[in-house]
């Protein structure tokens, strides 16, 4: 495979299905990466949308026909892997979240389940689902992604939806007054007021910016770790359509072994997630100032 066409792979495997407005004033979908870029903000990612609502909609099936299935007596398949996720994110919830909120163990579960199927899709060859894809709609061009962790679009989306909730449960738990004087009368304080005022501006600094790096973090370090183990699975099989049997025979190798251990990944990533989401909420909840 020559460079450039092995670049055009890459490059190819890695732009989404990008729906917006086109040059020329029309709606439609971008047959370049250019074209999408033009789109600007308002452009949907339909590859990663369409994923991660198909997705969802299989996590709460599975999880409706499970409680509907459910018994006393002997269980079944479905019913012991549910009661187990339950149960594992069910500890984790006591283990660390502090407050009282009804809401907080199924925000967990959904998420945990939630991004682990989005992240599983990482496991998929890279090439079958798209080529499936351009083979159903005619289009041998199509752009298709199928692992919608590996868009900052999706990612973001997750972490700014934690950081509205860490915002409202601040406000709802603390007040306004609360939450305004955790942002500007910690960590620096004074017993004289006028010195506190001075400290007001770097105290607001300070946790301002250690409250936005909450969902940043949360988004960039799922995107990132996912794009890279989708980016190496595309390496691979660039050297599977190299033509040389030492090549093709080393990617066979090398995509058993990277997939065996990003199945370890697939499962970090989502319980990190989960994670830090019941830690920052569980700080959202505390009233000890």
């Amino acid at each position: 495979m020559a460079e450039q066409t092995a670049s055009g792979y890459i490059q190819h495997h890695l732009q989404n299905l990008t729906f917006g407005q086109l040059p020329n004033g029309d709606w439609g979908f971008a047959h370049t990466a250019q074209e999408a870029k033009e789109m600007g903000f308002w452009a949907f990612h339909v590859d990663t949308l369409g994923w991660s609502v198909f997705l969802g909609l299989i996590f709460i099936l599975l999880f409706r026909m499970a409680a509907k299935r459910a018994t006393s007596g002997q269980p079944g398949a479905l019913q012991n892997f549910v009661e187990v996720m339950v149960e594992f994110v069910d500890g984790s919830v006591k283990d660390t979240f502090h407050g009282r909120n009804a809401l907080i163990a199924p925000l967990a579960l959904t998420i945990f389940v939630w991004i682990f199927l989005m992240n599983l899709m990482d496991l998929v060859p890279v090439d079958f689902l798209p080529v499936l894809a351009a083979k159903i709609t005619g289009n041998e061009h199509l752009f298709f992604r199928v692992v919608p962790t590996t868009d900052p679009n999706a990612t973001l989306g997750l972490a700014l939806s934690v950081f509205a909730l860490i915002v409202f449960y601040s406000i709802k738990v603390k007040g306004i007054g609360g939450f305004l004087g955790e942002l500007t009368l910690h960590p620096f304080s004074s017993s004289n007021i006028v010195v506190q005022i001075l400290l007001i501006p770097v105290n607001f600094l300070l946790e301002f910016v250690t409250l936005i790096a909450k969902p940043i973090s949360l988004a960039l370090r799922l995107f990132g770790n996912m794009y890279a183990g989708e980016l190496i699975f595309i390496l691979i099989a660039v050297m599977f359509g190299s033509g040389l049997f030492l090549l093709s025979t080393l990617g066979v190798a090398l995509n058993w072994a990277w997939a065996v251990f990003h199945i370890l990944i697939i499962t970090l990533q989502a319980f990190i997630f989960m994670m830090l989401t019941i830690v920052y909420l569980s700080m959202a909840h505390e009233d000890n100032h």
